[in-house]
């Protein structure tokens, strides 16, 4: 798995690459952004690729939130797929999580809390 990143504005942005994040892929997810997690203090999780996640992925997001936020991080994601944000709202993570429509959205409200 290729994770790209980006640095915008003292924002780290990750980019959830191809179009599942499941059973066959999660445990590598979670691995490769963990160092990427423990440098950044401010995430933007960009799943616009991201068409399907079954609970093992939603915990991999999950697993980011609650590395950021035991260390004082915040986490915003954006580009949820209409099937991936019914997910979110069935488990209710849209209630722990800022969610955005767009990086750009995720970006300014980072900004604004500044």
């Amino acid at each position: 798995m290729y994770i790209v990143t980006e640095q915008i504005g003292g924002v780290t942005v990750i980019v959830v690459p191809g179009t599942e994040l499941d059973a066959s892929n999660y445990s590598e997810f979670k691995r490769e952004v963990s160092d990427i997690l423990a440098a950044s203090r401010k995430v933007i999780l960009d799943v616009s690729q991201l068409r399907f996640a079954d609970s093992s992925g939603l915990g991999a997001i999950l697993f980011c939130f609650k590395q950021l936020n035991e260390t004082g991080g915040q986490l915003k994601l954006c580009g949820l797929s209409d099937r991936v944000r019914m997910a979110f709202e069935l488990i209710r993570f849209h209630r722990i999580m800022d969610v955005y429509n767009t990086r750009e959205e995720a970006l300014a409200a980072f900004q604004s809390a500044s």
